[in-house]
């Protein structure tokens, strides 16, 4: 962290402690590839009901933060605590369980299998405690989807298997949804039906953490915000706070006001 936020650290904006009885809390998490370490004593959390965002420029440890939450890397140190339970060193599967669920950048859906074969797959792999979702239930929420049951997920554009994506990880029964870039690459109408179904899952009640190299998408949907910079969180606040700090936005997330 530079001597700039130093400051910033010690006067309470880069406290992952915001919440109060955090549904998700990472603490100090040192996590790389290999002898590559990425991420350098990450902190945040996440409560109930919140959507959080993780901003930073491309390279940062964005996807390596979900990716270490989530199970499919392993910290070197720094815990990962859902629910009170340390995860830290489960296996995404066991994470999964626990109804936390991850939807990659690749969005990763079987390109050979129908939408609704898409949702059944999605469902055999949910969460031990959760309330299952019926895929029918889920379906009837994404209009695009809905009208194609039977559409192979090749053939999907890429804001419908986004879609589809997100509505997999529904049908596991998701509490905290982990969200890697879901904009990216998507037309501007697109990008607002994805505001408009993440803003309607947070109304249902799940929480959200948000990687997103669109800062305005980010600031549209999220409560708080932790901007993340070589490996290190160097920032956090409100949507209206980062909107107001010209330096973070331009020296962190190249966003000239």
């Amino acid at each position: 962290m530079s001597d700039e936020f130093r400051g910033a650290a010690e006067s309470g904006r880069l406290d992952a402690g915001a919440c109060e009885d955090p549904l998700l809390d990472v603490s100090g998490l040192v996590a790389g590839y290999g002898a590559t370490e990425v991420l350098h004593g990450v902190s945040l959390c996440v409560g109930e009901g919140e959507v959080v965002s993780l901003v930073g420029r491309n390279g940062a440890g964005k996807t390596t933060t979900l990716r270490s939450v989530v199970g499919n890397v392993v910290p070197s140190d720094g815990s990962v605590v859902f629910r009170g339970e340390d995860v830290t060193r489960l296996s995404p599967e066991e994470t999964v369980r626990r109804n936390v669920a991850f939807v990659p950048e690749e969005r990763r859906i079987f390109p050979g299998l129908t939408v609704a074969e898409n949702l059944r797959v999605g469902q055999l792999g949910g969460g031990d405690t959760a309330d299952p979702r019926d895929p029918e239930e889920v379906l009837a929420e994404f209009e695009n989807l809905r009208e194609h049951p039977d559409r192979k997920g090749a053939a999907l554009s890429g804001g419908e298997q986004q879609m589809l994506a997100i509505a997999r990880a529904l049908v596991a029964g998701a509490d905290l949804l982990l969200l890697d870039e879901p904009t990216e690459g998507l037309a501007p109408y697109v990008v607002r039906q994805v505001e408009d179904l993440v803003n309607g899952l947070n109304d249902e009640g799940i929480s959200v953490l948000l990687v997103e190299q669109n800062v305005e998408v980010a600031l549209e949907l999220a409560d708080r915000h932790y901007v993340l910079d070589r490996g290190e969180i160097v920032y956090h606040g409100t949507s209206d706070q980062l909107r107001d700090d010209e330096a973070v936005l331009d020296r962190h997330l190249g966003v000239t006001t």
